[in-house]
This record gives C-alpha cells, sequence and structure tokens, in this order.
C-alpha cells in the first residue's frame, strides 16, 4: 500500500494570483491601428493593454501608411457621392487609387484589395461604415469572401 497523493490546491483556493487583476472595462476589445480587426485581451497584454497597439508583427511593421488614408478618404468620398442605403465594393476604392496614382494595371488595384479591406476595417472600428455580405452586417474581423461597405445607420 503506497501513499495516497492529495490533490493540490489551486490558486484560488489559496489567494494568490500570478496575474494582476485588471476589470472587465480595462479588458475591453480593441481595433489594431493597422489592420482593424478586433484584438481580445491576454492574460500576456495584463501589464501593458493599454499600450497594446497592433495585433501581430506583420501590423507592428507595415502601420498606416499614406495609401492606407488615400484608401480611407476615397471610401468616405465614393459613400458620400452615393445615396445613404447605398453600399460599394472595396475594389471601386482600390481601382480610384491607383488611377490616382497613375497605374491603371490590373495588377496594381488588385494589389491594392487588401489594403482597402484593411482600411474598411479601421473605419468600421471608428464608426463611420459598416461591412455587409448578402445585406447582412458581418464582424469586419471574421468576414471572408466578398464584402460591401456602407455607411453606418
Amino acid at each position: 500500500m503506497g501513499r495516497q497523493r492529495q490533490p493540490r490546491s489551486s490558486e484560488r483556493e489559496r489567494g494568490t494570483s500570478l496575474q494582476p487583476s485588471t476589470s472587465a472595462a480595462e479588458r475591453a476589445d480593441k481595433a489594431c491601428r493597422s489592420c482593424g480587426r478586433r484584438m481580445e485581451w491576454r492574460a500576456a497584454w495584463a501589464r501593458n493593454w493599454d499600450d497594446v497597439a497592433y495585433c501581430s508583427d506583420a501590423c507592428r511593421a507595415r502601420k498606416v501608411r499614406p495609401v492606407d488614408r488615400a484608401l480611407e478618404e476615397t471610401i468616405r468620398r465614393l459613400l458620400g457621392e452615393r445615396a445613404a442605403t447605398a453600399t460599394i465594393c472595396p475594389s471601386e476604392a482600390a481601382r480610384a487609387v491607383a488611377a490616382a496614382q497613375g497605374d491603371a494595371s490590373d495588377d496594381a488595384w488588385r494589389a491594392l484589395m487588401e489594403p482597402a479591406r484593411r482600411a474598411a476595417r479601421r473605419l468600421v472600428a471608428a464608426g463611420e461604415v459598416e461591412i455587409t455580405q448578402g445585406g447582412r452586417v458581418v464582424d469586419p474581423s471574421t468576414a471572408k469572401g466578398p464584402i460591401r461597405v456602407r455607411r453606418a445607420r
């Protein structure tokens, strides 16, 4: 007959915690400054959650470039030129910015498609627009496939 192991008590039972306590308000989701995707609070970021601005090293390296600001402004302009209920495709903004840069080739605007989607997500995070699929508003962080952009209602 061997000795029976006693179950270890959890940290809660001992009353200690390795992580600093944070309230739910301090843990609110935020949007990446570069891509606009939602970032959820992580325990690894507990000490500097207020300073976290980017969701990944790639976004931190990319930041927001002048072409990204041009795409945001083009989305705003295109929506402003249309009826209040109208939508646009991000490709329209990509084509307009590529043409403004003097490059009207197919590859130029196609290269701007993902930056146009990022610009739309940043505008969603700012509360200016909504992203839809099939006429329904979707979460821009998880939307896959073709999207449309409309003014926020």
